[in-house]
């Protein structure tokens, strides 16, 4: 099965993740990308199973049994959801040996590698004799995961997943946390003609935005690791009072801090605490995403690990900036790399596209993976 024509039949199915549109868009839901590789795989004789996550919307699990007795189990595991899409974005368009079209690289052109890979060891007669491999579709990762939460919470084990994101065909080792930070400050609410009858919690605010971007920011920048560089905050929303003639009584910023392994939640809310009051200020700070999305490192050394970078003829990791479901996965006890074609600057962009090259030269490295397990 050809990669690039596996690629342009999944953009032209939307998959847009019901978060992000109205509730009755007809592009919504995976559950027309699922159905075509549960199809497709069907007719290939591999085992199909669905994992319900919610209402209409259920991971894939497509599974290659080994010859043999199953020793170890490997996870091949995009992401089957999209952010947003325009009626042009779902028309595959190839110009200069690029693919366009929205999911092009996040992550449909993953999951075309991945299952082209699984199809041809399946077909190829070289079957691993101890090694089971699943291609694990997961819904939903572009808004809260739950889809691999759902594999996460279903306890199933793995001795490796390799999580398709647009990495340029770098095997990812580690990538960064992402904790979304609510700070509210309280104030006095008074007329704007006697405003020092009240006590402005926007004031306050500003104090405490500057401080986070320069002195934390600055901090931040000294606490480094290896692979994936420093840790970062970034203000991203800021809301409080009615109306012009109103001291603001109430003040609420959104910050993105991007965390490294070994920090946590707790953690970081607490030294930002510690900060705020060194410095006189007070904020009541609290977590704003429904579930944790802790950083991910995984052992470069663990033996399939170093079998996939060989086969990617990478030796030395890398790391990755966003987030992604490898976290999810890692975080259950599953060793976990992230890998896949495509650049992540067009991932969500209007003019979304990948490399056929880039598409071909994953197939051919994961196929190659594939079929020397043992």
């Amino acid at each position: 099965m050809q990669p690039v024509r596996l690629l342009r039949e999944l953009i032209a199915l939307p998959s847009v993740n019901p978060a992000f549109v109205p509730a009755d868009d007809p592009a919504a839901g995976e559950k027309r990308v699922a159905d075509f590789l549960a199809t497709h795989a069907a007719s290939l004789g591999l085992d199909v199973r669905r994992q319900p996550v919610l209402p209409a919307r259920e991971n894939v699990l497509i599974t290659l049994r080994p010859s043999g007795r199953t020793r170890r189990r490997v996870l091949l595991a995009p992401h089957l959801d999209t952010v947003g899409a325009t009626a042009s974005q779902l028309k595959p368009t190839v110009r200069n040996g690029r693919l366009h079209g929205r999911g092009a690289c996040d992550t449909k052109g993953s999951i075309a590698a991945m299952f082209a890979a699984l199809a041809a060891t399946a077909r190829g007669g070289r079957r691993p004799a101890e090694t089971e491999i699943v291609l694990a579709a997961f819904v939903d990762e572009e808004n809260e995961q739950r889809g691999s939460r759902a594999l996460a919470a279903s306890k199933l084990q793995a001795d490796l997943a390799i999580v398709g994101e647009p990495t340029g065909l770098k095997v990812v080792t580690a990538h960064k946390g992402n904790l979304w930070l609510r700070l509210e400050t309280r104030g006095k609410a008074a007329h704007g003609a006697r405003p020092d009858l009240g006590r402005n919690a926007a004031l306050e605010m500003a104090r405490i935005v500057q401080l986070l971007e320069t002195e934390y920011a600055s901090a931040l920048r000294c606490r480094r690791h290896p692979v994936l560089g420093h840790a970062t905050i970034s203000v991203g929303t800021i809301a409080g009072g009615t109306q012009p003639n109103i001291v603001p009584d109430r003040c609420t910023i959104h910050a993105d801090r991007r965390t490294l392994p070994g920090e946590t939640e707790a953690g970081v809310r607490r030294e930002i605490q510690a900060l705020l009051r060194l410095h006189g200020l007070q904020a009541r700070v609290a977590d704003s995403k429904s579930a944790p999305c802790w950083p991910m490192e995984t052992d470069p050394e663990l033996p399939l690990v170093r079998q996939f970078m060989n086969c990617a003829g990478q030796r030395a990791p890398v790391g990755a900036h966003y987030f992604c479901d490898a976290s999810v996965l890692s975080h259950a006890g599953i060793p976990s790399v992230v890998f896949g074609p495509g650049d992540i600057a067009q991932a969500h962009t209007a003019d979304e596209w990948i490399s056929l090259r880039q598409l071909d030269a994953a197939t051919a490295m994961l196929t190659r993976f594939l079929r020397r397990l043992p």
